[in-house]
């Protein structure tokens, strides 16, 4: 007690959201979210020449392990050390619904959002096994799922609201929402980290949100929505070409929304989007490195990029996503995919796959002998 005030923990203040900083004529509001963007700094290439001196020194011809030296010397920039730790590794799955499938853009209607995300917590879906497989923790987040999701174990629930409105009516979300939902990532962030992870992967689920993804992208490559609208989750051309119409108009009616991020991803995106997009800035501003899943999450991080470009230092994406748009937003970020399946079912799947070339690629540089350790000989035979 101090002044008649109580003193608080500064978890307290944080989860909260709001910090106060004294400015030049009275207090200003620091919210969250604005903290974390000024914590996200570029990574200090000033590292790589150690990095490399330490890869060419290890017992093998130099450059021999190919993409598996570029991954890890990618690890140490994001810890900063030329030395850095693994830790634990986790996925967080955002949940959220969109009012646009109100349109008819997808193979399966709004109410298969909740059954999937009992689903993932029952350890029945894809991302449940590879995530047991991979020894990831994995984590389910409620930030706007059309359902009130009771009685499910183990759901961490953060719903912002009761999934976003038709954004081909409309904007999707009130800019207060997106600030929320981007906050809630941020936390979850703060909560893998504080449970020793350094290494998080990017998870989705929402009917729908693949339209969502494909106007985001559009919107912020300025690029002709052709280009990025797929065939989600199995739909024909027929109704693709339908999908490209809802995300032309959805782009025509908040064309006013669209100069700066934040208002472009309230108008656009989705709840789980912004949730992701959260987590990304979130584990930034933490310097642990962040796998990014397909379609969806790529969007996701497309935004976080475009809030703070420095986040893009933090980045892996793990694989390369059959959804059409993919490749357009991977060029577009001057990202090269760790794996490339085929895949493009979503929920952190390939994200969980690559954690594991990402780890095996640390460990060879952490663990391999050197020439100088073991006393081979760098002299050739002439």
């Amino acid at each position: 007690m101090l002044f008649g005030f109580v003193i608080l923990p500064f978890s307290f203040y944080y989860a909260v959201g709001l910090l106060l900083t004294k400015f030049s004529k009275g207090w200003l509001i620091v919210t969250l979210l604005e903290k974390t963007l000024t914590q996200v700094i570029p990574v200090n290439r000033e590292l790589l020449p150690l990095i490399e001196a330490h890869l060419n020194n290890l017992i093998k011809p130099h450059g021999s392990l190919g993409r598996l030296e570029d991954i890890a010397a990618r690890y140490c920039l994001i810890c900063g050390n030329a030395a850095p730790q693994l830790g634990r590794k986790a996925v967080v799955c955002f949940a959220a619904d969109h009012g646009v499938a109100a349109e008819g853009v997808s193979a399966y209607p709004a109410n298969v959002t909740p059954q999937m995300v009992r689903g993932i917590l029952n350890g029945d879906a894809a991302v449940s096994v590879l995530a047991r497989h991979a020894d990831v923790e994995l984590l389910v987040v409620d930030t706007g799922v059309n359902d009130p999701m009771e009685g499910m174990a183990g759901l961490l629930r953060h719903k912002v609201a009761y999934g976003t409105r038709n954004m081909a009516q409309g904007p999707a979300m009130e800019i207060d929402e997106a600030r929320r939902a981007l906050e809630v990532g941020i936390l979850m962030a703060d909560e893998v980290y504080a449970r020793g992870v350094r290494m998080v992967a990017t998870g989705d689920m929402g009917i729908a949100n693949t339209t969502a993804a494909a106007a985001l992208c559009a919107a912020y490559l300025q690029c002709d929505p052709d280009k990025v609208t797929g065939r989600g989750t199995g739909i024909d051309e027929t109704q693709r070409r339908h999908k490209l119409e809802v995300v032309r108009r959805a782009l025509s009616v908040n064309s006013g929304s669209l100069d700066n991020p934040l208002t472009t991803l309230a108008a656009l995106g989705g709840l789980e989007i912004a949730g992701i997009c959260g987590l990304v800035l979130g584990a930034a501003a933490r310097r642990m490195a962040v796998v990014v899943d397909g379609f969806i999450s790529t969007a996701s991080a497309l935004a976080a990029v475009r809030l703070v470009p420095a986040a893009a230092d933090y980045l892996f994406f793990g694989h390369q996503s059959h959804e059409q748009g993919h490749s357009v937003v991977l060029d577009a970020l001057g990202a090269k995919p760790i794996l490339n399946l085929g895949m493009r079912l979503g929920e952190g799947t390939g994200a969980v796959l690559a954690m594991q070339i990402i780890e095996a690629a640390v460990k060879t540089y952490l663990e391999m002998g050197t020439f100088d350790g073991v006393g081979v000989s760098l002299m050739l035979e002439k």
